[in-house]
């Protein structure tokens, strides 16, 4: 992995799945103290996270301090679909699209491939042209250096032997150890940004997520002559991250 990013993620849905597994055990609401000690959590971080999942629908509150597994989800262990974990995170791409003001998207690297699998915008804060598929731009968005820095030594170089480093823009980098220097080097990471290496008046800012053991970005697009905090973004992104990893990540 590129930094720590990857493995918090992964952390955060281990330690969701097993306060899952641990509620999903009972038929009746479970007290929070009960499930800390069954999943041997500490009390504040399994509070934490319960709040988490019950935000996200994943389980419910009936009784102040109890939760039990949501009766809208499927049994730990059934089949994953595709639309299904796109449906639930969804409204945390809406969300982070409200809060920032910027279209919304997502990918994940399959088959070699980084693919658009979301884009959330709307009229106030359009998408940016995708005049270039990403099968032909990995290397100049923020959503696809996000991935390549993720990726091990092996994965990045194979996909960079099948990829060219084709010049969109006056800024785009098409140097392939510039790149690399920057992936390795970034003093934002786990955040990820392109000024205008995609398209002209465009900057783009994206951070890992997971889907199981698939890696894939999550990102926002907005006018380069817009001003914006980079300390709401950042925060904005991680935060959305983790709600988008578990999303993808817990079974349906």
């Amino acid at each position: 992995m590129g930094d720590e990013a990857g493995p918090e993620l992964t952390a955060y849905v281990e330690r969701a799945l097993r306060v899952m597994e641990a509620a999903g055990a009972h038929a009746a609401e479970v007290p929070v103290q009960q499930l800390a000690r069954e999943t041997g959590l500490p009390l504040a971080g399994v509070q934490r996270l319960l709040k988490a999942l019950a935000q996200d629908g994943y389980l419910t509150e009936p009784d102040d301090g109890a939760f039990t597994l949501s009766g809208r989800h499927s049994p730990l262990g059934s089949e994953h679909n595709g639309h299904k974990r796109l449906d639930r995170v969804r409204p945390a791409l809406t969300s982070l699209r409200d809060e920032l003001s910027a279209a919304v998207y997502l990918t994940l690297y399959e088959e070699g491939e980084i693919r658009i699998m979301e884009i959330v915008d709307s009229a106030r804060t359009p998408r940016v042209d995708l005049w270039v598929g990403f099968h032909d731009a990995g290397h100049a968005t923020a959503l696809g250096k996000s991935v390549l820095r993720e990726l091990d030594e092996k994965a990045r170089a194979e996909y960079l032997s099948r990829h060219s480093l084709t010049d969109l823009t006056p800024h785009t980098i098409t140097c392939r150890d510039e790149l690399l220097r920057q992936l390795d080097s970034s003093p934002t990471a786990p955040v990820v940004m392109d000024r205008e290496e995609y398209a002209r008046g465009t900057t783009c800012v994206a951070v890992p997520v997971y889907s199981g053991d698939r890696v894939g970005s999550l990102g926002i697009s907005f006018r380069s002559d817009r001003m914006y905090r980079t300390s709401r973004v950042r925060a904005g992104l991680l935060a959305s991250a983790m709600r988008v990893t578990m999303g993808l990540s817990l079974p349906d």
